[in-house]
């Protein structure tokens, strides 16, 4: 058992899924400041003494992404000037995470860059879900901690009216979540294979496995533009029968993906996460947000107590 107090602090990104992990562990929610100057400047600070304690602070980085991240890098300042024995980073939405190697000549390596500054100043491990390229913890030098989703979600289509289902991946990289949900559920894997034509579009060329009498549960990570949500004409023309559902982590939910939702007929529900806040101008009656927050919370006891968490960690 640690003799350093438990603490859960948040920034602005998420206080809602914060607070909820802070009452599963019976333990009050930390006090602090965060101000957005009229120069766009953030000033943030620690409004009680945090001296020897181990801080899990909360704070995906959602949109406004800099804005969120820049909090989260100056609230570590303020920790670690404050004299707290560990900071865990709890960052249930990474950002940066798409933009992971160089696709072509002279690009940044963003999600990189973000590893080194999260470093810099002070994460003494860094916990996350589902990030979309599960090599990114190979970016840091701390513990990193990368979480699913997956069996939350899941457990969401054990449900009869399921049962007739094909879990698909709509491309090759997420293949292999994919056929984790498929061994879950005892489903068939159909994956979709699309060619990227640009920076934000892609066209899906064709699908393996027999989607054939089957209603489609298609799964990704993020759900930003909707491109996921277009890749059903492909499906349908392969035999697909029935609503589809879809069943992604991060809501990031631009304003195309809520149209699509509302013109498209063929979608039945979108379950999501609450790793990203959904705020009521992108709430929506298909989409479903389930909590992690009590995964998150066992994460950060089992850490805080020495626990092993090996069994909760996506190992591919």
């Amino acid at each position: 058992m640690s003799n350093h107090p438990l603490r859960i602090f948040t920034g602005s990104a998420h206080r809602g899924l914060a607070q909820e992990i802070a009452d599963i562990l019976n333990v009050p929610l930390g006090l602090s400041t965060t101000l957005h100057l009229n120069d766009s400047e953030v000033y943030v600070t620690i409004d009680e003494v945090v001296r020897d304690q181990d801080i899990f602070l909360v704070q995906p980085c959602s949109m406004p992404v800099n804005d969120n991240l820049m909090e989260l890098l100056l609230l570590l300042d303020a920790f670690r000037r404050a004299s707290a024995h560990s900071i865990s980073c709890v960052i249930p939405y990474f950002p940066y995470s798409r933009q992971d190697r160089m696709a072509r000549g002279r690009e940044a390596i963003s999600s990189r860059a973000v590893a080194n500054l999260l470093e810099t100043q002070g994460a003494s491990r860094v916990i996350f879900v589902d990030i979309h390229n599960p090599a990114t913890q190979g970016f840091f030098n701390i513990p990193v901690d990368p979480l699913t989703a997956l069996p939350l979600l899941a457990d969401y289509f054990r449900k009869p009216e399921y049962a007739n289902s094909a879990i698909v991946s709509p491309d090759v990289g997420r293949a292999s979540v994919a056929g984790k949900y498929a061994g879950l559920l005892n489903l068939p894997l159909v994956v979709m294979h699309k060619r990227r034509t640009s920076f934000s579009e892609t066209r899906t060329t064709h699908v393996v496995g027999d989607i054939e009498g089957r209603r489609p549960i298609i799964i990704d990570d993020i759900i930003a533009g909707g491109s996921v949500l277009k890749q059903l004409d492909v499906l349908y023309d392969e035999g697909a029968v029935g609503k589809a559902c879809f069943s992604i982590t991060h809501p990031v939910l631009l304003s195309s993906a809520l149209e699509i939702l509302d013109h498209d007929d063929r979608i039945e529900k979108l379950v999501v996460t609450n790793t990203i806040p959904v705020p009521p101008e992108k709430q929506h009656p298909k989409i479903e947000v389930l909590s992690i927050a009590p995964m998150l919370a066992e994460i950060i006891f089992d850490i805080h107590e020495g626990k092993s968490i090996s069994s909760k960690l996506v190992l591919h």
